[in-house]
């Protein structure tokens, strides 16, 4: 039984430091099936998690913080919308000019707001996300196998990490289900053709970042005020960039960006846990190892088990309307 608890801890830490990764790989999604590439997803998620963490402790209002981070990130997308669709630009570029412009504003501003060194002030239990118990979680504890599953596994977890998980098939009913999501993967296919059949090429990649906008928010925002009390300098730590690489390890599919992002998740949660232990044989591996494991692995997978991954055909390519 003990080897099942540790599991139990294990899969416990996976599914939180998975719930950003899916928010972020889920809101690239919208924006990469809309032909629009989007390498700025840990600038708007860490802009949306400083926004989280300094409104919520202005406010003390947990929901005010997750109003502020959607709103900063909305807008950030906005930015990139503006300099790829409208303007035509290099997706690449305004991407990683996002995220350089935000790695900085955030430490800026936080230390000219705060004087904590680019932090934000801890947050109180008022500014932050609680934890949600489900039905009959206590009296099943006890029950072997299942009732730990039920009481510490799945029981126990933010709003915003159960909101997250029921954003997968909500965003495979969209993209596959509804007239808007037929458009989107269209226009990411062959923008021509939609403008041919006088939809809006433009409007509909401007909704798809907007789409984005509001997951990465939330997904920013789970980092201060549910992870964390508050806002650290850099707290993404490249989550942005590894929701990415799970996002093409997917092929850009909503039920495999849950089992990519699960995989990363529990790459991390590994390192976590076990930095500092003697493995048999091994020996103790060295702390810088354990934290770089998610990354080296991340290339790993990507370079050598993901097969051909063929992106949409319109993707990063600006729509230029014939006349």
């Amino acid at each position: 039984m003990e080897l099942f608890q540790v599991f139990i801890e294990l899969a416990q830490s996976t599914v939180r430091v998975s719930t950003p990764l899916i928010l972020a790989a889920l809101a690239g999604l919208f924006t990469e099936r809309a032909g629009v590439f989007d390498i700025g997803l840990e600038g708007k998620m860490l802009g949306a998690a400083f926004a989280a963490g300094a409104v919520a402790y202005i406010t003390q209002s947990v929901m005010m913080g997750l109003l502020a981070a959607i709103l900063i990130s909305v807008l950030l997308s906005l930015v990139h919308g503006y300099a790829s669709i409208t303007q035509r630009g290099n997706q690449i570029v305004s991407g990683v000019a996002i995220n350089f412009v935000v790695a900085g504003a955030t430490v800026i501003l936080g230390q000219a707001w705060f004087k904590q060194g680019g932090r934000t002030p801890a947050l109180s239990a008022d500014g932050r996300f609680g934890t949600i118990k489900l039905p009959f979680a206590d009296s099943l504890r006890d029950v072997p196998i299942l009732g730990q599953v039920y009481s510490d596994l799945l029981s126990g977890h933010s709003p915003l990490t159960y909101l997250a998980f029921l954003m997968v098939p909500a965003s495979w009913w969209i993209l596959y289900r509804t007239r808007f999501g037929l458009r989107l993967r269209a226009v990411g296919e062959n923008p021509g053709a939609v403008d041919t059949a006088g939809i809006s090429v433009i409007w509909l990649r401007y909704r798809a970042v907007i789409c984005c906008g509001i997951l990465c928010g939330v997904a920013g925002a789970y980092l201060s005020l549910a992870a964390n009390a508050g806002f650290t300098k850099g707290m993404t730590a490249g989550k942005g960039y590894i929701a990415l690489a799970a996002l093409i390890f997917a092929k850009w599919r909503p039920k495999n960006i849950l089992f990519a992002c699960l995989l990363f998740g529990f790459l991390d949660a590994f390192a976590i846990r076990y930095q500092g232990y003697a493995f048999p044989l091994i020996g103790k591996v060295p702390v810088q190892l354990m934290q770089a494991l998610p990354y080296i692995l991340t290339v790993i997978l990507l370079a050598g088990f993901i097969g051909k991954a063929i992106p949409p055909k319109a993707g990063g390519v600006p729509y230029v309307k014939e006349r």
